[in-house]
């Protein structure tokens, strides 16, 4: 166990998982006995990822990117001092991970404070091809005024060169002579056709590490540079996931991913195949978002890895708190035990807001004066969970100190390392996604890419062989 005495410990984030076992919630928790049999027999988990450590490149990158750190803080610094906007194209993981991280350890309402407030230019993350979604972006935006940092780490992103290809477009027409330094490519650094553009046209170029999938590339540069150019500490967010590296390599019992990956394959076993993520901060609102995609599409599985269908994976469910409390917590509360909750707390807020004394002719009001929204909110968090265990329902807290670059490097790195061990646990391949290329090779077909002649037949052919319903 690591010591007290280490000055980073006051800003460890912990998991309370007592509301997980039966003891204490009722006879639809997880026996202790189990619990505390699956963490011995499940260790092997730890120990394979270990030896893996070498595939998994993303779990060093806090500490194996000394040279990409000068890069990145170098191009932030140049879109810092010319642009105003900055625009990340991508979808998935080349998307949420950069929200989340602004979401957290920015304004609320960043691109609506004035230039001098901001920590950099305002942030805009198109991910997704709506045709409305990139016709407004061109309404607010200024293409002389705004870099585009274009990520895809494979290049066949259909989605993000198609944003790529409008870009370019609006860039040679509005910008002129120079408009290749508005682009910043972050991609493969050997293939992938992202990278034949980039060394075509001569733009700034970032490497996604090999071994570092997109859902898990937040600490490499996909992630990094839109941070560093709204003025987040990099360094430290590097330093947080560094130190939850560390502690989860102590005794099992001490790692807190290990606990949580036993704990779902438990709960799993027992049917809660839904996976409830709530923090109770607008600032983790999308670290639930990032998480999603992490869980479902690393263990979302048919096949084992001995090729056996499995049909596994635990299906999550983003949520927020309170906001959902008046949308979903009726259906933890008093619906089937199906689901374990994980609510995320937060131990002090960035800023503290009276709740004036007032209208104390109305005793159902007044009680509220003299109290804190901070007081309401963590009220709220401890009455949900209050009545959730109450009524039987599994649930985790994870408490962080405090919303900081530090404590959310910590948190992406307890949930990677939690769906690395799930994976071993589950005997899947955590870091592929097949299901997901089905679709891209049907999309291609569709748009007449060159060589998916055959996917398109089997397309027609499958429309021609389907008898539609319709009402």
């Amino acid at each position: 166990m690591k010591s007290t005495s280490d000055t980073r410990y006051n800003q460890r984030i912990h998991v309370d998982f007592s509301n997980m076992i039966a003891e204490n919630i009722g006879a639809r928790g997880i026996p202790e006995s189990d619990f505390t049999q699956a963490m011995i027999d499940l260790q092997y988990a730890v120990s394979q990822t270990d030896s893996k450590r070498d595939e998994m490149k993303w779990r060093d990158l806090h500490s194996s990117q000394d040279a990409v750190l000068c890069d990145v803080k170098r191009i932030a610094s140049r879109v810092r001092d010319r642009f105003d906007t900055f625009v990340v194209l991508g979808i998935g993981g080349s998307a949420l991970g950069p929200i989340a991280v602004h979401q957290a350890l920015n304004h609320l309402h960043y691109n609506d404070l004035p230039h001098d407030k901001r920590n950099g230019p305002r942030l805009f993350v198109e991910d997704n091809v709506d045709p409305q979604r990139m016709s407004d972006l061109l309404d607010v935006i200024d293409p002389r005024k705004t870099a585009f940092n274009v990520i895809s780490k494979s290049g066949s992103t259909s989605e993000t060169m198609a944003q790529l290809l409008i870009i370019l477009d609006l860039l040679k027409k509005t910008v002129g002579e120079g408009w290749v330094s508005h682009i910043i490519a972050t991609t493969d650094k050997n293939k992938g056709n992202l990278i034949k553009a980039a060394q075509q046209y001569g733009f700034d170029t970032l490497y996604v590490p090999d071994g570092v999938g997109g859902r898990f590339s937040e600490l490499s540069p996909v992630g990094l540079l839109p941070a560093a150019v709204c003025g987040i500490d990099i360094d430290k967010l590097l330093a947080g996931a560094k130190y939850m590296d560390e502690i989860c390599t102590d005794e099992f019992n001490d790692n807190p991913a290990y606990v949580l990956a036993v704990l779902s394959f438990l709960s799993q076993r027992m049917g809660s195949n839904i996976s409830v993520m709530m923090p109770y901060a607008d600032s983790l609102k999308y670290i639930a978002d990032w998480y999603a995609q992490l869980w479902a599409e690393s263990l979302g599985k048919r096949y084992d890895v001995n090729s056996n269908e499995v049909f596994c994976g635990q299906t999550p469910v983003k949520s927020l708190g309170v906001t959902d409390q008046h949308s979903q917590v009726q259906l933890y509360t008093g619906g089937p035990y199906d689901k374990v909750i994980t609510f995320i707390g937060v131990e002090t807020l960035k800023c503290v807001v009276d709740i004036p004394k007032e209208l104390e002719s109305i005793p159902d009001i007044a009680f509220l004066g003299g109290h804190t929204l901070n007081e309401l909110l963590s009220s709220e968090l401890y009455a949900t969970r209050y009545a959730v265990t109450k009524s039987g329902h599994m649930n985790i807290l994870i408490s962080i100190p405090e919303v900081n670059a530090f404590t959310i490097g910590q948190l992406l790195m307890m949930f990677e390392l939690q769906t690395a061990y799930m994976g071993e646990i589950l005997n899947i391949n955590a870091f592929d996604q097949p299901g997901v290329e089905e679709g891209k090779q049907a999309t291609y077909a569709l748009l007449g890419k060159n060589g998916y002649g055959s996917k398109l037949a089997e397309l027609n052919a499958a429309k021609e062989a389907n008898k539609t319903y319709s009402v």
